[in-house]
């Protein structure tokens, strides 16, 4: 193996400017080039990135959807309210009730048990002013229009109508008095679907 001088009082001329520096001051850069320390040149890192994989995306612990099951929606205590003397137009005050107009719905009185079985059951509402419980809470359900029934007509002119209001007419009852609130304590509104 050879021995190379040490280069003392050599000079050298940089491969960047073309002028002449001592040899001991002369290095050598990334790409090559010999060049003086004072015009030496790191490499730029961006010529060489760091390998970055793509942004986690999926979970690790992940369940599909649901579906969300059919709830009922509470009335407020004798929140049921006749029109008018010989009509079945019941106006149902629920505030941000969240039901769709002109879809049928089943009411409901308050939960109870059967007093045969021990079972779970739902109770008539209470009747009031020629309206039977039973005929609000009739299977089938009925068609409800949200707003509030009045001057005998569908009154939806505001969202707080809309939003806390819907009416809907009841079958083979009339209203005695009219005016009049009822239903008692615990009654619902839902989808016909939903059992006891």
């Amino acid at each position: 193996m050879s021995k190379y001088a040490t280069g003392k009082h050599a000079i050298a001329i940089s491969d960047r400017s073309g002028l002449q520096f001592p040899y001991r001051e002369m290095v050598r850069e990334w790409n090559g080039a010999f060049v003086h320390v004072s015009e030496y040149e790191p490499k730029q890192p961006q010529l060489e990135p760091k390998p970055i994989s793509g942004d986690g995306i999926a979970l690790n612990h992940v369940r599909p959807g649901r579906t969300e099951p059919d709830t009922t929606v509470r009335i407020p205590d004798n929140g049921f309210e006749t029109y008018a003397a010989s009509s079945g137009v019941i106006n149902v005050f629920s505030p941000g009730h969240g039901l769709t107009d002109s879809t049928t719905y089943r009411f409901r009185g308050p939960p109870t048990t059967s007093a045969g079985t021990g079972s779970f059951v739902y109770a008539d509402p209470q009747s009031f002013d020629g309206i039977t419980g039973s005929n609000i809470a009739k299977s089938a359900g009925y068609t409800i229009r949200t707003g509030k029934y009045k001057n005998d007509a569908r009154d939806a002119s505001n969202d707080y109508l809309t939003n806390n209001f819907f009416f809907f007419t009841v079958d083979t009852n009339t209203a005695t008095t009219g005016s009049i609130k009822g239903g008692g304590y615990g009654c619902s509104v839902g989808p016909v679907t939903i059992e006891a």
